[in-house]
């Protein structure tokens, strides 16, 4: 009996097969693609501080004369009670201090925030019936803009008085403005220049001089006024009076009164002192002061 045979039947993929016969042309392709992907890769736009919507927001109600105890009782909580029944909140923290209560609100990622900062006001405006019947202002309900916050902080320290910190962070800060990247430059931990008028009640009382007189006088006489104009051949030139005092101490000179022929001095009733506003910031290293410019991006 004869044998018979099976015909054998092959079965190949197609593209396996033209990249098996044109294994060059399959070559040049991937050094093509991948030198393309590396010149994109360089070139596609990258940001070491990309900004992240979080659809958060924030509470703030003050309540002065009042105990950080009787502000958990008496604000935070039934703020609170009226944002736990909203839906799409991930998370709910709230601070009672003394006379402040603060209340921040984070949504689940993909709310909008228009929606969220509308759904905290009606929270908000539900929850007035319960609150105390004596509260001066509302409370205050606002977005937290992740952008506003700096990517930055640059510290300029080193042996230096800090009215010289402060004029070489002045230039710095001018500088970073000016890069397009920047939005501002915020600086801190720097002191304000404040001349002072320290008068002397019973000196002023034994001339018969009153605070207004002082502030009137020393008003007046710091100004700057426009002279008007002339003409010089072929421009016109505008005049300009200074008035505006460059030394403290000739503040002391100022005519306060005059009575009866009786020139009253300002260096007669007060002292003029140049010195600096009590400080709102504080920034330093190693124990040496510091001046810090704070950096929020576009």
């Amino acid at each position: 009996m004869a044998e018979q045979s099976n015909p054998k039947t092959t079965r190949e993929f197609g593209l396996t097969s033209m990249s098996v016969d044109n294994s060059t042309s399959v070559v040049i392709l991937t050094l093509i693609i991948t030198v393309l992907g590396l010149g994109a890769y360089r070139t596609m736009p990258k940001e070491s501080f990309p900004e992240v919507v979080i659809p958060t927001v924030y509470v703030g109600t003050p309540y002065p004369g009042n105990s950080p105890v009787d502000m958990e009782n008496l604000i935070t909580r039934p703020i609170e009670k009226e944002l736990k029944s909203l839906n799409d909140v991930k998370d709910i923290k709230s601070t009672s201090v003394q006379d402040f209560s603060s209340i921040v609100v984070e949504f689940n990622p993909g709310v909008e925030i228009s929606k969220a900062i509308q759904d905290v006001k009606d929270a908000v405006d539900k929850s007035k019936s319960e609150l105390p019947s004596d509260l001066d202002q509302d409370p205050n309900v606002l977005e937290i803009n992740t952008s506003d916050f700096p990517i930055m902080n640059v510290n300029i320290s080193g042996n230096y008085s800090e009215a010289e910190l402060k004029k070489f962070g002045e230039y710095l800060e001018d500088e970073i403005e000016k890069l397009p990247e920047i939005s501002k430059a915020d600086l801190a931990g720097t002191v304000e220049r404040e001349i002072q008028i320290n008068a002397d009640p019973y000196k002023m009382e034994s001339v018969g001089v009153t605070f207004d007189d002082i502030a009137n006088a020393v008003r007046s006489e710091n100004v700057t006024i426009s002279g008007g104009s002339i003409r010089g051949g072929d421009f016109q030139r505008t005049l300009r009076v200074d008035g505006e005092f460059t030394d403290p101490m000739d503040i002391l000179d100022v005519i306060v009164k005059t009575d009866n022929q009786k020139i009253v001095y300002l260096r007669d009733v007060a002292e003029v002192k140049d010195t600096y506003k009590d400080r709102s910031s504080y920034a330093r290293m190693k124990n040496l002061p510091v001046v810090t410019i704070n950096v929020v991006k576009r």
